[in-house]
């Protein structure tokens, strides 16, 4: 438990960052890297094992507000405070394709995997997601190395006017569900506090979840059928999908504004204003 590296950047907030996916081939093994998207629209790749910045791009106007690596780490898809969204290559430093369907409406999720079964009707070896804070997703299927990107669908969570007293609304987060292939899950102001499972084949809502407020963070296990949800309550509620019982749980000082399960599951990671939690998942 020590700090093993650190990176600063002078005048920058960093907005959101990402790990670059474990390569496939195995001398690449020791070569770690990590991509951070700041306040001034920039992008900076460092890597860890050399503890050096490596890459610098500048392909947003606006601050960052989501960042993430496809799924094989040869592109950089990121988001920013206008609606935009930037893929760029961490290889030549050059962004490829600029989208434009979310403009106006900050990005709060961006996300890959890898494409499951190939039966969407496009080409792709991947598919990957947009969330922005107007309650809309996208979800596209790409090929970068073919210059290729479909838009698969396009969703839009209704809601109530704001409600008095609110002084902001709560997130919309959307994540693939990694034991429903072909699914992704929704949390965020609406009409009904819960969770929404979306078949992608369906083109539908196949499940809903209540929640006792509306969610301020969301993560998935990818190694049980376990779903974490953080609330501005101060609580975080753990749920064993379809029909377990919610376990909820107390201990942060604020908002629970981050939840990530670890790549094997055992663990899950929640914070807060002024703290990170660890906790352990048994059984």
């Amino acid at each position: 438990m020590e700090l093993v590296v650190q990176f600063q950047v002078l005048n920058q907030s960093c907005q959101c960052l990402a790990w670059k996916p474990r390569p496939i081939v195995a001398w690449e093994a020791e070569s770690q890297h990590v991509v951070a998207g700041y306040s001034d629209g920039t992008i900076r790749v460092f890597s860890i094992s050399r503890t050096e910045m490596e890459l610098k791009m500048h392909p947003h106007a606006t601050a960052l507000t989501a960042i993430a690596y496809s799924t094989d780490g040869e592109m950089i898809l990121s988001g920013g405070k206008d609606g935009l969204v930037a893929v760029s290559s961490p290889r030549t430093g050059m962004t490829i394709r600029v989208l434009a369907d979310h403009k106006g409406s900050p990005i709060t999720v961006l996300q890959c995997t890898r494409k499951q079964y190939h039966d969407f009707g496009v080409e792709g070896g991947e598919l990957w997601l947009a969330t922005s804070s107007d309650r809309r997703v996208s979800v596209w299927a790409s090929d970068w190395l073919k210059d290729k990107c479909e838009l698969l669908d396009w969703l839009s969570f209704p809601a109530p006017a704001s409600p008095e007293g609110l002084s902001s609304l709560p997130p919309s987060l959307a994540a693939f569900c990694p034991w429903e292939h072909g699914t992704l899950v929704y949390v965020g102001f609406g009409m009904q506090k819960e969770a929404l499972f979306y078949s992608l084949r369906k083109k539908q809502v196949v499940e809903k979840i209540s929640l006792p407020y509306f969610a301020t963070s969301l993560s998935l296990s990818p190694a049980a059928r376990f779903m974490a949800v953080g609330f501005s309550e101060r609580l975080l509620r753990l749920l064993r999908c379809p029909a377990g019982a919610p376990q909820d749980y107390v201990g942060h000082d604020d908002a629970v504004h981050l939840c990530r399960f670890t790549p094997a599951g055992r663990r899950l990671l929640t914070a807060s204003h002024s703290a990170v939690l660890v906790w352990e998942l048994g059984g």
